[in-house]
């Protein structure tokens, strides 16, 4: 084993499996020791490196669950290919640190978390909205410092998002849940942008607007773009849901923040190259009136130089699906796709995960992106 601390459960076990960070609830637990593993957790708080991970895996390792913050290539899937490893299971549903590809090659089937975090995620994405739009966190910092000395009617003037328009770039299940709470929550127009249309999402908002005719309010309205830079001059506050592949990468860069109205707010809780950081700094240096909510950054953990030292940008660390609920299930998903792969389950693949974090289970591994390259059997039962 490295030099990291690490727990062993069920030591008995006669699968080895490894767990890169400690997680929390204690039914993922349960998942693996029911499917006879033994389970070895890194106690450390520090990211593990690839040497740390290979080192880790060893001779012997017939699965691991990873994090987000690993890199996941071909060096570390031929490690676990090399000592008899046939599973491993992301704990997040994104999987842009994971070369699949490599794990494909290597047959070893790739698992990650959807499904748990939608919801959480879309109001984590709300608060940074209105916590930048309203200046709460410039406003708390003040009255900390002990700065407050009365009630002034110019202090922390913030915007109204009331009747505005919101812009969502990507429409999938986090995005069109964000663009369902605004909308509905404060009656917004929206303008998305995504390279697919979301019917569903188009007629919730119609149904929306028909319900607030009805009621002799004025309606809303929901229009898709093909382009960005109509939704970045249209919108108020805009929204990030995007995946992270070489087409998103600095999506939002400096010619396009300049294209944004200077009272504009831009949320990001996708993951951080998305946005070019350093331009972001230097747009909200230039621009104090434009705000800007970050739950996800260029270089995690670390921040471009000057980021923090802006009053007008809300930070938040990497945190859009801390709820016991959310991580709790991210963490019990991960360990089902690692036990329903060890014990030969077939793979589920359906859009309603929410079965699994019942005590009683369907017999299927829950989520492999790669279950149709590697020819995985899908399950087939009600």
């Amino acid at each position: 084993m490295t030099h990291k601390k690490w727990e062993t459960h069920n030591p008995s076990g006669s699968k080895r499996v490894i767990v890169t960070k400690v997680l929390p609830g204690s039914l993922w637990m349960e998942r693996l020791i029911k499917a006879d593993c033994k389970v070895e957790v890194c106690t450390s708080t520090d990211v593990l490196s690839v040497e740390d991970i290979k080192a880790a895996i060893g001779q012997q390792c017939d699965a691991v669950l990873g994090q987000l913050t690993e890199d996941w290539g071909d060096e570390l899937f031929g490690a676990l290919k090399a000592a008899g490893g046939t599973a491993y299971s992301n704990v997040a549903v994104g999987y842009n640190n994971v070369d699949v590809d490599a794990a494909t090659q290597h047959g070893i089937p790739v698992g990650n978390t959807p499904g748990v975090l939608t919801e959480t995620t879309a109001q984590m994405a709300v608060a940074l909205t209105f916590a930048a739009a309203r200046r709460t966190g410039e406003a708390e910092r003040f009255m900390r410092a002990g700065l407050y000395k009365g009630w002034l009617m110019t202090l922390f003037l913030g915007e109204l998002l009331w009747r505005k328009t919101v812009g969502v770039i990507g429409a999938g299940r986090i995005g069109a849940t964000y663009a369902r709470m605004m909308v509905e929550g404060h009656k917004m127009n929206l303008v998305y942008h995504d390279i697919y249309p979301n019917q569903d999402l188009e007629d919730y908002i119609a149904a929306y607007s028909d319900f607030l005719t009805s009621r002799g309010e004025e309606p809303v309205t929901c229009k898709r773009v093909d382009s960005l830079e109509e939704l970045l001059q249209a919108a108020d506050c805009v929204s990030v849901h995007t995946v992270l592949d070489e087409t998103t990468r600095h999506l939002i860069n400096a010619e396009r923040l300049a294209l944004m109205k200077e009272t504009a707010i831009l949320v990001n809780t996708s993951r951080g190259p998305v946005v070019d950081e350093a331009a972001l700094v230097d747009h909200c240096r230039r621009h104090p009136d434009f705000r800007a909510g970050l739950d996800v950054f260029e270089d995690e953990p670390d921040m471009k130089p000057g980021l923090v030292d802006l009053d007008n940008v809300v930070i938040v660390p990497h945190i859009a699906s801390a709820t016991r609920w959310t991580r709790e299930g991210m963490a019990t998903l991960a360990a089902t796709n690692v036990a329903g792969l060890l014990t030969g389950y077939p793979v589920w693949n359906r859009p309603d995960i929410l079965p699994f974090l019942e005590a009683d289970p369907p017999l299927a591994t829950p989520s492999i992106v790669n279950a149709v390259e590697l020819n995985l059997p899908i399950f087939e039962g009600s």
